[in-house]
């Protein structure tokens, strides 16, 4: 098995970037949902109920400053897409915390299993896509290590899929067959929640292994799985 994609989401319900290499540490991979959109009360809107942010793509430049569609986050032009997308209230902010990831730090997802999928799998938004698994293999994954690169991903359990997936990821097309299909064949789940039981540095093409025996990990930044 080997790492094949790597994928950061510098704001929470964009569209991300693909990295060739990176390190891995308790917020997952650096740059990864470092903003997101709230409304006038400060709550933070996501792509349920706001699908047009999946419209818009984020990045990282250079000097690590967050851009959205190729302009700087803060730039009125943004400023105004944001509101169109998310409502006359909505701004960009900078996250405080963990609050930023719905469960945990990391989404990993494997080509077995994206090929069962049989969608365009940005739907399902992964960080870690790891190659050379067999079909649903991942399934029987929940409670157990990876070995991937210098770092050790703990795998949690299965993540329950919602209505976010149900948009095209390039059209925009909104396609509510896409949850059904998730619900009738896979249990209403998809590709499994995680965290970095040891810091280290990935890149695509390292070498992913399953562990096994006692190994010390770091704790997740929820308490869920501790």
């Amino acid at each position: 098995m080997l790492v094949a994609e790597l994928w950061r989401y510098p704001v929470k319900s964009m569209a991300g970037e693909r990295v060739l290499r990176t390190s891995l540490g308790s917020h997952g991979i650096p740059g990864d949902r470092v903003m997101y959109v709230v409304d006038g009360r400060g709550e933070i809107l996501s792509a349920r109920t706001r699908p047009e942010l999946l419209r818009h793509v984020a990045s990282i430049d250079a000097n690590g400053d967050v851009l959205v569609d190729g302009q700087p986050w803060d730039s009125p032009a943004i400023a105004a897409a944001i509101r169109a997308a998310a409502g006359r209230d909505a701004r960009l902010v900078r996250a405080a915390g963990p609050e930023r990831f719905d469960i945990l730090p990391l989404l990993v997802a494997t080509d077995g299993a994206l090929a069962a999928f049989g969608h365009d799998y940005r739907r399902l938004r992964p960080n870690v896509v790891i190659a050379g698994v067999p079909g649903l293999a991942e399934r029987g994954w929940e409670h157990s290590l990876l070995a991937v690169g210098k770092a050790v991903i703990a795998l949690a359990d299965l993540r329950g899929r919602c209505i976010t997936t149900t948009w095209d990821p390039e059209t925009g097309v909104q396609d509510v067959g896409v949850l059904r299909d998730i619900r009738a064949r896979f249990d209403g789940t998809f590709a499994l929640n995680a965290w970095v039981g040891r810091e280290g540095a990935v890149a695509i093409g390292d070498s992913v292994t399953r562990l096994g025996g006692e190994v010390e990990l770091a704790a997740p930044l929820t308490g869920r799985f501790v």
